[in-house]
């Protein structure tokens, strides 16, 4: 049995403040980072141990890894960052509070674009400070490639080619593999290993710094998903 273990980062300090997130590069807030603490005290309990982890290109996803990492004395763990793994793009929404923004929309609005699976938020402009064409870390990719605003399919279309070409060859391998990455990158790879119907995954909700284990049959074919608490 092969086992591929996900990860939400700990709270950061926006979502203590119950902000629309996205792509902004916000720090773990001090909860968080007992979140991420005791997650590697978890995993060290029940002996796992990892040959490649993959993040996300955000702090808050990077940070969370380190302080797993630390705690299961494998500080050396090969790392690879990727801005497929970011979070949702929440476009125009990003850096507003979630309150605010259906006091001035509408509850049943931000819903839709929160929880549905296809449409977008509101969208910015490439010259927007949000942008991610805008920051240093994005420069070798093409601008057409960064997103302005994305629904979870959009979501899931950019994560999954990295699955592809990055993580399912290491499991072929049987390296056991840490994903420490975001709430809606997960969902994307979820409903796509488990085939789970477009209505029923944004109803998953998943926590931070909980990790979720995949488990894989020889063939590398997906046979459960659980939370390990």
């Amino acid at each position: 049995m092969n086992k591929v273990v996900l990860i939400r980062h700990g709270e950061s300090k926006w979502n203590q403040l119950n902000k629309f997130t996205g792509w902004h590069d916000v720090e773990l807030s001090e909860n968080g980072k007992n979140e991420a603490k005791k997650t590697g005290f978890l995993l060290k309990k029940e002996k796992f141990f990892f040959d490649h982890s993959h993040t996300s290109m955000l702090k808050r996803a990077i940070y969370t890894l380190q302080y797993i990492a630390k705690i299961l004395n494998q500080p050396w763990l090969s790392v690879q960052k990727s801005w497929r793994l970011n979070e949702r793009h929440y476009g125009a929404l990003e850096g507003f509070n979630k309150d605010e923004i259906i006091q001035k929309y509408g509850y049943e609005k931000v819903l839709l674009w929160r929880r549905s699976f296809d449409v977008i938020p509101p969208q910015i402009d490439i010259k927007d400070k949000r942008f991610p064409g805008n920051d240093i870390r994005y420069a070798n990719i093409d601008t057409n490639q960064l997103p302005i605003g994305e629904s979870l399919a959009m979501t899931i279309t950019r994560v999954i080619p990295y699955w592809e070409k990055f993580i399912y060859p290491q499991l072929k391998q049987r390296k056991k593999i840490l994903i420490v990455a975001h709430g809606n990158s997960l969902r994307a790879l979820i409903q796509y290993l488990h085939k789970i119907d477009n209505k029923k995954i944004i109803e998953l909700e998943i926590p931070t710094a909980v990790p979720i284990v995949l488990e894989f049959n020889e063939k590398c074919i997906p046979t459960k998903w659980y939370y390990l608490k």
